[in-house]
């Protein structure tokens, strides 16, 4: 979980797009919190957290860090051992398509 300022698709300051960046680049599956929409989950973590700063990433509940921390990890190689990665598109594909002895893939709803 990612809480930034913005969302991935339009960050709100430098330091949420440049780790929005890293994240992408790495392919890494993750969700995000605007700390901008709720005033109070903003200020709750960073008590909670004892991070006083955003962006925060936070992996399997646990705080990883700010963008330089993350940037070290990057570094080091250690971010593609701490983070999940997304399912790649073949992988999908394959899924989807072993779903029952037959699939079927059209536009629009099989009952119209």
């Amino acid at each position: 979980m990612l809480f930034m300022k913005g969302s991935p698709k339009e960050p709100r300051c430098g330091f949420s797009r440049q780790m929005v960046e890293i994240l992408q680049k790495h392919g890494v599956a993750f969700s995000s919190f605007d700390i901008f929409s709720d005033e109070e989950v903003r200020q709750g973590l960073k008590a909670f957290s004892n991070w006083p700063t955003y962006p925060q990433l936070y992996v399997k509940g646990e705080l990883i860090g700010g963008l330089d921390i993350v940037k070290e990890l990057e570094a080091s190689g250690e971010l593609d051992t701490i983070c999940p990665k997304g399912q790649k598109l073949e992988d999908r594909l394959k899924s989807l398509i072993n779903k029952a002895p037959v699939m079927l893939f059209m536009k629009g709803n099989k009952q119209v």
